[in-house]
This record gives structure tokens, sequence and C-alpha cells, in this order.
């Protein structure tokens, strides 16, 4: 769905075969959203500033929830059903208000999250710290995937992607579940606040953990989005660009499968293996 706000047009000089035109493009809008947490108090409520992202405006209260969920400042999914609610004091803020029944450290609210490559935190750290944060345990023995139905993916991401076929300037994050079927799809300028909404929406429907379900990004598989949908309980994360050495040490440590470089004739199984089934090594139809 193509939401009001996230596509704007621009004049461009296009050339084309030794031909120069001037037409009317349509461009991808990024803009800031600011993610608040409001805790209730007796008097007043207390206001705390989380993040700013630069985000592709649309399904902003999936973002919100996603992000605070996938950084443990929304302890359990059961808080959703407890009272949340979302205010949207302007375009560009959005405000969770958690319920009185939710204690969360104070000091958490205001310290910075492992958001970037660069956060000059080292991987054994980072990898402590989603230990510390929790995550739901991952199923051992499924879901197993046929490696066809797997490499079929990409191709049914592309046809659902809206946007992207609009602009070409898009990140995307789906959620399928253990058949194929695509639960949830959203688009963001910003690789993990496609995950966050993906998460977001799953979320706000009460579906988590996603233990019989995969995820597909359209880029690579970086340590972020990896703790993301290990955080949702997400047992499959699969990549059309290759994965990090900190993914694959945080997937070896939770189980995770993690496929990197997925096309429709080719995929690499980097962890947990025996969650794709590899028919064609058997039928000796392919080397």
């Amino acid at each position: 769905m193509i939401r009001d706000g996230a596509l704007k047009g621009w004049p461009v000089t296009g050339w084309r075969q030794e031909r120069s035109e001037i037409r009317r493009d349509v461009v991808i809008v990024e803009e800031p959203l600011e993610i608040q947490v409001a805790l209730r108090g007796e008097v007043s409520m207390e206001i705390f500033p989380i993040s700013v992202t630069m985000r592709t405006p649309g399904h902003d209260e999936d973002l919100a929830l996603g992000f605070l969920y996938t950084e443990a400042l929304i302890p359990e999914p059961s808080v959703i059903a407890q009272g949340l609610s979302l205010e949207r004091p302007s375009p560009n803020e959005i405000r969770v208000i958690l319920p009185e029944t939710v204690r969360i450290d104070r000091e958490r609210l205001t310290r910075h999250f492992y958001m970037t490559s660069s956060c000059g935190v080292c991987g054994k750290a980072a990898i402590e710290a989603i230990f510390v944060q929790g995550y739901p345990p991952l199923p051992e023995e499924e879901p197993v995937i046929p490696i066809g139905l797997l490499c079929d993916l990409p191709r049914r991401l592309r046809e659902a992607q809206a946007l992207f076929r609009r602009t070409g300037g898009l990140h995307a994050a789906a959620i399928f579940d253990a058949e194929g079927r695509l639960l949830w799809l959203r688009e963001d300028v910003g690789r993990h606040n496609a995950v966050d909404k993906a998460i977001g929406a799953a979320l706000r429907e009460g579906c988590l953990p996603l233990s019989r379900s995969l995820m597909l990004v359209s880029g690579r598989a970086g340590f972020e989005i990896a703790q993301k949908a290990l955080r949702a309980g997400i047992p499959i994360l699969a990549a059309l660009g290759a994965p990090s050495s900190l993914t694959l040490e945080l997937a070896q440590a939770t189980g995770m499968t993690v496929v990197g470089f997925l096309q429709e004739d080719r995929a690499n199984v980097y962890t947990a293996p025996w969650r794709v089934k590899m028919d064609f090594l058997a039928s000796g139809d392919r080397p």
C-alpha cells in the first residue's frame, strides 16, 4: 500500500539514447521521526525522547512499537494488551504511552542503543547485551523450508514492493510463514526501519513470537537486523545480500538460521542449515 506523503514529484533532466528531456520523476520521501516514551506518574507523565530516525512516512506506529520492542524497552508482547497507547504530538513525532503496570529502568531511557556498525562496541559485548535483554527461545527442529520455496521468496518480495517499483529507492523487510505466505511487508529508506515496521505490525496483531516464520530483507544481514529478528523469535533470517561476521556469531550462539545472497537460483546457508531442506541434492538434479 502506498501511503500519503511517502512519494514526492521532482523535476529531473533525463538522458536516454543520446537525447535529453525534462520530466517529473517520483522520489521517496525521507523525513525525521522522533520516537518518545511516556511513563505515567501520580501527577503527570514523564516524557523521554528515545530516538530520532530518518524514515519514509507511513506505518509510523509499527515503526515505534517495533523499535521499542526490539530494543527491549517494551519488555513483553503482552504489554500491548495492558493499556499501551500512542499519540502524535506532531506529524514527525510519535509518543508511546506505556501502561502503569510496566516498570522500566529510567536509565535505559536515556542511554544510547547499539544503532550502527560504527558504535565502537566490541562484538562480544554486543552479543552479551542481547542475552541480557532476553529473547524468545528458537525452536530447535522447525520450521524446515524447502530450498525451492526459499529461492522463490525474492520474486514474491519484488511483486509485493509497490513503493520500490515506483521509486527504486527503498529497503524492504518481509515476514513469511513456513509455507511461503507473505504475512507482513514494510518498506522504508532505512533497512532497520523496515525491519522494525514489520515486527511492529506483528506485535500490534498479537503474533509474537514468530517462531514459525522467516524474515527476508532486501539488503545485507547486519548485526542490528539479526538482533531485531531474534528478539521477535524469528528462527530464519534471509537476505538478498551478505551477512556480517557478527551476525553469524550471534546466529551460531542462538541457533538462528542465516541465509545470504538469496536469489532464484542460489543461496548460501551460513548457520543452522538443518532448517533448509536441500531436496535437489538428494535427487541429483544439481551438482
